[in-house]
């Protein structure tokens, strides 16, 4: 039997202490490592994805399994045990319903074959920690099934994300697809002038210009320099305080591939964020909007999670009320981000920023983003998406 799992996921929020600390921790390793490997599958392109969101049903999944599967899906997600990702995973859905002036929906649903059932203890654990609905469906009819969750999918990302799953995808071998869709809007605390939107030159290179509408405004904002990362930061908070875009600049216009490789070490990122500071600075950014989708079951064998796709060694025993032999047959992730003079409009969906500057701060900072860029859409101290502008 095989078991095919998508998700949808967006911006997220914040917690109790001790579980927002873990996550966090979970969160800044998972995005790092996963946001390499997508990048490298997309050589030259702007590109964006949200690894926070393939946490959710990876959770899922590993209380759903046993053996050296479950515990190389714990390893993966940074998680101890059982009982830490529960209380992890039920504290942050708590907070993510809870942000005031963002629009964000969350929701989570799984679809199980027609005349199957969940196993009663996990419907209970997917139910009371990560709010899922469960529905019955014929997968045999894959193409009507397709349509079905794709609807659904549509309706839970305000209709950025389609086509989530392909009827292909599905078969009367199907047993259960796992959905998790999270999406998010924010207007800027700070709004950009759409008059002072003109076409600006962009170096996609040393060597190639492009032109792109680009945005201007001067304002207060977070920003920090940081000589380990050779960048600049910003940070534009969205309406409510609690989420916001960071941009990290490279100092050189060829300097992406660089800064990309210091990435790699979510503690570098942390220290230049937490040593940035409030000032005036003159913004000049691209509006830019993208769509990525990813073969994510690709990505997460790289990142050493290949049990879980493996026949014979998913050991998904603890899913279904009857025991078979699942595994996971393929994920897909679609990824979208629409950042414009209001604010930011982001979603995904997956099938299955130092050294402090000196006291002395200059009267006007600047913060030109006219070269290639890496951002993070952020919740606190949470990355919700993230991405590279370079073309």
């Amino acid at each position: 039997m095989v078991l095919y799992f998508h998700l949808l996921a967006l911006v997220a929020s914040t917690m109790s202490s001790d579980s927002d600390e873990l996550l966090k921790q979970s969160n800044d390793q998972f995005t790092a490592k996963m946001f390499q490997k997508v990048v490298k599958l997309n050589p030259g392109k702007s590109m964006v994805m949200s690894a926070f969101s393939v946490l959710s049903p990876l959770a899922q999944l590993a209380l759903a399994s046993e053996g050296d599967s479950h515990d190389e899906i714990l390893r993966a997600i940074g998680l101890p045990n059982d009982t830490v990702t529960k209380q992890v995973f039920l504290d942050s859905n708590k907070e993510l319903r809870s942000l005031s002036r963002v629009e964000l929906k969350l929701a989570n649903r799984v679809y199980v074959r027609e005349g199957g059932e969940l196993n009663p203890e996990y419907a209970a654990v997917s139910r009371d920690v990560f709010n899922s609905d469960v529905k019955n469906v014929d997968f045999a009819k894959n193409t009507e099934a397709a349509k079905e969750i794709n609807t659904w999918v549509e309706e839970a990302t305000n209709k950025r994300i389609k086509d989530l799953v392909s009827a292909d995808s599905l078969n009367a071998d199907t047993a259960v697809v796992l959905v998790n869709a999270i999406y998010f809007k924010g207007k800027w605390v700070s709004q950009f002038s759409k008059e002072d939107t003109k076409d600006r030159d962009f170096s996609v290179s040393k060597d190639k210009t492009i032109s792109l509408p680009t945005m201007q405004q001067s304002a207060y904002f977070n920003y920090g320099e940081s000589q380990e990362l050779d960048a600049k930061l910003l940070e534009m908070p969205y309406e409510g305080d609690k989420s916001s875009l960071l941009i990290v600049l490279p100092n050189e216009i060829d300097g992406l591939d660089s800064l990309l490789n210091k990435l790699k070490d979510p503690a570098v990122l942390r220290k230049a964020v937490d040593s940035m500071y409030n000032a005036k600075v003159d913004v000049s950014m691209p509006k830019f909007k993208i769509e990525t989708k990813i073969d994510l079951a690709d990505v997460l064998k790289k990142m050493s999670i290949e049990k879980l796709f493996t026949p014979g060694q998913a050991r998904l025993d603890k899913l279904l009320k009857e025991s078979q032999n699942l595994f996971v047959s393929g994920a897909t992730q679609k990824a979208y981000i629409d950042v414009n003079e209001e604010g930011a409009e982001a979603a995904a969906a997956n099938e299955f920023g130092i050294a402090y500057l000196s006291a002395m701060i200059p009267e006007q900072l600047t913060f030109n983003a006219d070269h290639p860029f890496v951002f993070y859409l952020m919740e606190r101290n949470n990355i919700l998406f993230s991405g590279v502008i370079q073309s």
